[in-house]
């Protein structure tokens, strides 16, 4: 696990919302939640898109053709970080019914999940997941939510 620093990172964020932004987090959330997962200087675009241009971009650059969760574009790594945020905006909807989770903590969760990815953190294999769902944990319950793992722990063991 890494170290957080113990200055405030200088962070600049833009959102963008190219989906209804009825049901989504505000602005002052989202700055929340990503300064909260920052390790370092920052630049950030958050995007909120709709299920086709989610779905356009996950086959245009993973090759996955269906709209996912949320997409992360790493820019630059040192001495800024910069990068970008896609959330799709009716699968964070659904996945937050299906997982009972509120929409809002379900957006935290991915707000910092992909704010790890841009300073490095993957979950490629076993290790590497479980150290960055430990950072995510931290973090989600610093800022007053339950663990985001917790739940699906219980379906996994039930399931």
């Amino acid at each position: 696990m890494r170290i957080m620093r113990k200055t405030k990172p200088e962070f600049s964020l833009s959102v963008q919302y190219a989906a209804s932004p009825a049901g989504v987090p505000t602005r002052t959330q989202f700055r929340m939640w990503a300064g909260a997962a920052l390790e370092g200087d920052a630049a950030v675009t958050i995007r909120i898109v709709g299920e086709e241009e989610g779905r356009s971009l996950n086959r245009d650059y993973r090759g996955k053709d269906y709209a996912t969760n949320v997409l992360t574009f790493v820019y630059e790594q040192m001495p800024l970080c910069q990068g970008d945020l896609v959330l799709c905006a009716p699968v964070v909807g659904h996945e937050a019914h299906e997982q009972g989770k509120s929409v809002e903590a379900h957006y935290a969760h991915l707000i910092i999940h992909g704010m790890l990815h841009l300073q490095g953190y993957d979950h490629e294999d076993e290790a590497e997941a479980h150290a960055m769902e430990a950072v995510e944990t931290h973090i989600m319950r610093r800022l007053g939510y339950t663990d985001p793992y917790a739940i699906e722990e219980v379906e996994q063991q039930h399931g």
